[in-house]
């Protein structure tokens, strides 16, 4: 005989159980619309996955977890999704939820399913995402996911799993029919449960006004290492906590769970759910539900469908509307009212209560407390009923919380017992939400402080990696503006020894067009235009100078370029850019350009005033006459080609400093795709400058142009 231990407190209010437990259980028949709401459990509600118009077979999933709390939904029956919108749900706020509405073709097919005849051929891993992909949550009320508690602890070890079958709560019978009929899922998936968490005990804790239920869990436990202990009937010896003491003598700390004491409670319906899923690989789509209450004429257990509506189940039990005074979800103890019938079952709905109104008469009006302490020697958690009354009365919250408030499982007892009529448990909840909300708005003003303080040192480390890289820049650009100041140099001196190499090359040219003009005069027959075929062609063709038009164009090419770049440098100006310098330097040269491009027309046309005249005519002045004029044009168009080529080379080696400039940038800012980019472009401007720079080279030297 193991030892059991006893709790404090507790009631022993009419059971009233035996109405609903004189029939087997029934299969409730298919509605033509089922309601399943997405949020039926404790955690993330489940996100649909179906449309509107889609047909699904049973068992088929239809809403997928979210997060690692939460758990999916599947089809309770093969139809036709007609909807998904919030509908109203069975919950103490009346209020609506989202839900997937789905009719019934009356065929009700299985989808594929993936049974598992032996679940120790799959590893830890597979059996709980078996667990999890069924959607299985605590059947026992609170809707926890069953997949989260069956996870092994990683630090300590389980000592003791306990199966839940005391069902203490009066008219419930849910969970007794359950273990009279079907004892060997419920084994079974107690069993597979043991597998994954190795606990050194396994205990089914049921109460002794269960003797049906007790013998048929002791005829499937024969063969097993499962301990059956029947443990006396006083509520609510259900409770989590309340079982964990009678059966092993361990107290939860406040503030903890029974896993930190090395401590799993898990439900009996939870238990025949684990075994269908691993065992059939079927989800959960349906559950045991007690409707019983003197406004039913054939009380009893059905199996239900999930998203059945209350008012379809009631009239399977024969509902009585014209008598029913109050339609209760849950028990007596601690479910709560509902405002009408149009609700769906969920899976954690274990009772429906239609009472009349000689059955639950409205309470009395409440009185003032008179201290008796009746409360405080009922409750199991050894709380003080009437100190947490008085601060949620006056919502001194904080004081509440000090005295243990969530400690309270709102089992009605203090309730009960009160002479004055004080409807205390409704005081406690409405404290615990008031706490909850101004937690959650403390939490919320927490994570908008930690933005604003994040934002704020975000901003200070831009603006120091803005003030660095500006520094960068800065010094970037004042080198490139030494070395371009020192290729400049080296340009002027160059230019130096080009202007002696020009003045060389151009006194050999005089002297070669002198040899040519004497070869002329010596060879008559050579100064017929018509044999050179040079007769109608304008001198500064012949010499192969740039024509009056091909300046002009130059000219009108360098003033859109000039105007661009100014448009561009006012435009940076207004916006405050870095580049305003790089800009101001590229208007410069651009004006540079233009004046250059202006001054070689204007050589030009003096030098076509100077050397234009009729080619064909009798008054043509003499090759020897023309010769001056030769010299002279050949002269003018050497130094103008030279002006020319000096300018093309300097554009050139603007653009490929600005390119490097821009490249250097890049490298400070480390923006791979720009660098290659601009790598690219700093190597096609080089090749630009050496091409620029052979051009020059070839009109300045004299052996070039011979």
């Amino acid at each position: 005989m193991r030892k059991l231990w006893d709790f404090h407190g507790g009631i022993h209010p009419p059971e009233n159980k035996r109405q609903s437990t004189s029939r087997p259980i029934r299969i409730a028949g298919i509605p033509k619309q089922l309601v399943i709401p997405l949020q039926q459990h404790i955690g993330a509600a489940a996100r649909a996955v179906v449309e509107v118009g889609q047909q699904v077979k049973k068992g088929e999933l239809i809403a997928d977890a979210v997060g690692a709390v939460s758990v999916p939904v599947h089809a309770s029956t093969s139809g036709t999704i007609v909807a998904t919108e919030d509908r109203p749900v069975a919950h103490p706020s009346g209020l609506s939820d989202r839900c997937i509405v789905l009719e019934a073709d009356g065929e009700d097919l299985w989808t594929e399913l993936q049974p598992c005849p032996d679940y120790k051929q799959l590893s830890t891993a597979g059996l709980l995402a078996k667990v999890r992909n069924a959607g299985i949550a605590g059947m026992g009320g609170a809707g926890f996911p069953t997949e989260i508690k069956l996870h092994p602890p990683k630090n300590d070890k389980v000592n003791a799993l306990i199966l839940n079958g005391a069902e203490c709560e009066p008219y419930i019978t849910a969970d007794d029919m359950l273990m009279r009929e079907r004892a060997d899922w419920i084994v079974k998936g107690l069993e597979i449960m043991a597998y994954l968490l190795e606990p050194e005990e396994v205990f089914i804790g049921i109460e002794d006004n269960k003797p049906e239920a007790i013998e048929a869990l002791r005829q499937a436990t024969q063969q097993t290492k499962i301990h059956l202990v029947v443990v006396p009937t006083k509520y609510p010896s259900g409770g989590e906590k309340q079982l964990i003491k009678i059966l092993t003598g361990l107290e939860v700390p406040h503030g903890r769970i029974p896993a930190d004491i090395g401590v799993m409670c898990q439900n009996v319906g939870t238990a025949a759910a684990v075994y269908r899923a691993v065992r059939h690989g079927e989800p959960l789509i349906s559950r045991i539900t007690t409707v019983t209450g003197q406004s039913v004429r054939s009380p009893g257990n059905f199996e239900t469908r999930i998203g059945t509506p209350i008012e379809f189940l009631l009239q399977e039990a024969g509902y009585q509307a014209e008598s029913a005074g109050r339609l209760i979800l849950g028990g007596p103890m601690m479910g709560f009212s509902l405002s009408h019938e149009n609700l769906p079952i969920t899976k954690t709905t274990n009772c429906i209560l239609a009472a009349t109104a000689e059955e639950f008469p409205d309470p009395l009006p409440e009185q003032n407390c008179i201290r008796c302490g009746m409360c405080e020697a009922v409750c199991p958690a050894e709380l003080l009923p009437q100190q947490l009354y008085w601060f949620a009365r006056s919502e001194e919250l904080e004081k509440a919380e000090s005295y243990n408030l969530f400690d309270c499982i709102e089992c009605g007892a203090c309730a009960y017992v009160c002479p004055s009529s004080i409807p205390l448990v409704q005081y406690y909840r409405f404290a615990k939400n008031a706490i909850r909300l101004s937690q959650a708005e403390h939490q919320k003003s927490d994570k908008a402080r930690e933005r604003f303080e994040f934002r704020k040192l975000r901003l200070e480390r831009e603006q120091e990696e803005k003030a660095a890289k500006r520094k960068a820049r800065a010094e970037a650009a004042a080198k490139a503006q030494a070395e371009r100041k020192q290729r400049e140099a080296s340009s002027d001196t160059a230019a130096n020894t080009g202007r002696e190499s020009d003045a060389a090359s151009k006194q050999a040219a005089v002297a070669a067009a002198v040899e040519r003009a004497k070869a002329k005069r010596q060879n008559p027959a050579k100064q017929n235009p018509k044999e050179s075929g040079q007769e109608n062609k304008p001198l500064e063709q012949q010499l192969q100078l740039p024509s009056t038009e091909e300046l002009k164009a130059n000219i009108e090419k360098a003033k859109a370029k000039l105007e661009k770049v100014r448009a561009a440098l006012t435009d940076a100006e207004n916006k405050g850019s870095p580049t305003v310098d790089k800009m101001r330097a590229a208007v410069t040269k651009n004006e540079e350009r233009l004046a250059a491009a202006e001054l070689a027309l204007r050589k030009a046309s003096d030098a076509a005033k100077h050397t234009n005249a009729p080619s064909a005519s009798e008054n043509a002045p003499s090759a020897a006459e023309r010769q001056p004029q030769v010299e002279k044009v050949e002269t003018a168009a050497s130094a103008l080609d030279s002006e020319a080529l000096q300018a093309n080379l300097q554009k050139a080696e603007d653009k490929l400093a600005m390119m490097q400039g821009m490249l250097t940038d890049a490298i400070q800012e480390n923006d791979p795709k720009k660098v290659a980019k601009l790598e690219r472009a700093v190597e096609k401007n080089r090749e630009r400058v050496a091409s620029a720079r052979k051009a020059l080279n070839a009109v300045t030297d004299p052996v070039a142009q011979q």
